[in-house]
């Protein structure tokens, strides 16, 4: 999804970590650890007067200097190619993910976050309630879970992935209703019921994020993080709430697009091509049959294995 290149998909090699020196150490704290890149968050049995002066006095004269390090950091440039990737491995089951980038929060007020969070829902992030998992899982016995997430970055776009595992012979058909599911999602309105139960979820669990002085203090240290306003959670139960059938039509017409799909399948790629035995999909009938081979890698080295 994002290239080889940022920072977000570095793998650590054997190399990288033996390479790793104090002075290595010394000089990233020097560059990051600063007390002007520092929240402090305190919940419990305190009384604030006192544990703000002990603060003040424990981290009295840190240093501020230091590099100017740049926020956010660049998002990535690359751009995914659409297609078909496998890596051979002997196992009895395909691993499989089918993606393509997700959304970049257009600030906070945002008006598909919402209706991107129950759409997701419905198609593959809801459990045993969701299209994919009723499909993959209840209806057809293909897999033991099935799932979809829809994430919307703050600073560059996330990534949308739905997921299952199968048995060789029947990855294709699975990756089949998967496509089948997603445009399902595209071509006609969710029903009442479906839409009823999706935002529940949202809405009844949401209080759960503040049980506890700690999650309170987690949740708007996070806030101040990231400059969401506060005010942003006294209304999140409503935004769902306003969700309607259109919303979720319009953010899956909108957002999910077949045209840009990269599927990434693990396992043994003779058997998984040719599909299962009743015929009822190969891989060929998946993006025109067109799939390129991905190198397994050496964990430790991560170049290609012989």
């Amino acid at each position: 999804m994002y290239g080889e290149d940022h920072f977000s998909t570095t793998v650590m090699t054997e190399a990288d970590l033996e390479a790793l020196g104090r002075d290595d150490l010394v000089d990233f704290y020097k560059k990051y650890w600063r007390p002007d890149n520092i929240m402090v968050g305190v919940s419990g049995d305190v009384d604030t007067k006192e544990i703000l002066a002990k603060l003040e006095k424990h981290f009295a004269g840190w240093d501020v200097s230091g590099p100017e390090v740049p926020w956010p950091p660049a998002g990535p440039s690359f751009s995914p190619e659409p297609g078909v990737y496998y890596v051979e491995k002997d196992i009895p089951q395909g691993r499989v993910l089918i993606g393509h980038l997700g959304k970049k929060r257009d600030g906070w007020e945002d008006p598909d976050v919402a209706a991107l969070a129950v759409m997701n829902n419905i198609l593959g992030g809801g459990g045993f309630t969701s299209r994919l998992m009723k499909r993959i899982r209840s209806d057809e016995g293909l897999a033991y879970s099935a799932f979809s997430r829809f994430g919307v970055g703050l600073h560059w776009p996330g990534a949308f992935q739905m997921g299952y595992q199968s048995k060789s012979e029947t990855v294709a058909l699975a990756a089949k209703i998967v496509l089948e599911e997603m445009e399902g999602m595209r071509s006609g309105e969710v029903g009442d019921e479906e839409l009823a139960t999706s935002k529940a979820s949202f809405i009844d669990v949401f209080p759960r994020s503040f049980e506890s002085a700690q999650d309170i203090v987690g949740m708007f240290l996070s806030s101040e993080y990231d400059g969401r306003p506060f005010e942003y959670w006294t209304t999140y139960q409503d935004r769902v709430r306003a969700v309607t059938k259109a919303d979720v039509l319009r953010v899956a017409k909108k957002y999910l697009d077949s045209d840009k799909l990269v599927f990434l399948i693990v396992g043994s790629w003779a058997d998984i091509e040719k599909g299962d035995a009743d015929g009822r999909a190969s891989m060929a009938d998946i993006l025109g049959g067109q799939s390129t081979q991905l190198p397994l890698r050496d964990p430790l080295t991560m170049q290609p294995m012989p």
